[in-house]
């Protein structure tokens, strides 16, 4: 996933409940596979996040001493500013880029 070309909102946006659950046809069902996406958005994030703040990270068995690692704020700082992950999903969802089937209908 790109986080720099996200172009979600980092407000709070009203959107249209018609629009939202017009793929499915029931505004339950869209929710749910986009707080699915969301879940799934969220964990590759923290994923990558980690990852890159473990680059940074350094093992001592002291605690007497803190280090403040400037690499290491501005990739927080960066990562505190993009959009929600539910910001994202519902993105995602209304630009009819989330992949869902019915497995029900598969049996």
């Amino acid at each position: 996933m790109d986080l720099k070309k996200l172009n979600a909102p980092v407000n709070t946006v009203t959107l249209d409940k018609n629009a939202i659950d017009a793929p499915t046809g029931n505004i339950y069902e869209a929710i749910s596979i986009i707080s699915k996406r969301a879940t799934q958005i969220n964990t590759e994030i923290k994923k990558e996040l980690l990852e890159k703040l473990d680059e940074f990270a350094t093992y001592s068995d002291s605690l007497d001493e803190v280090f403040e690692n400037k690499e290491q704020i501005e990739v927080s700082k960066f990562y505190e500013r993009l959009p929600k992950p539910h910001a994202l999903a519902v993105q995602e969802w209304m630009e009819d880029k989330i992949y869902y089937r019915h497995t029900k209908n598969e049996e």
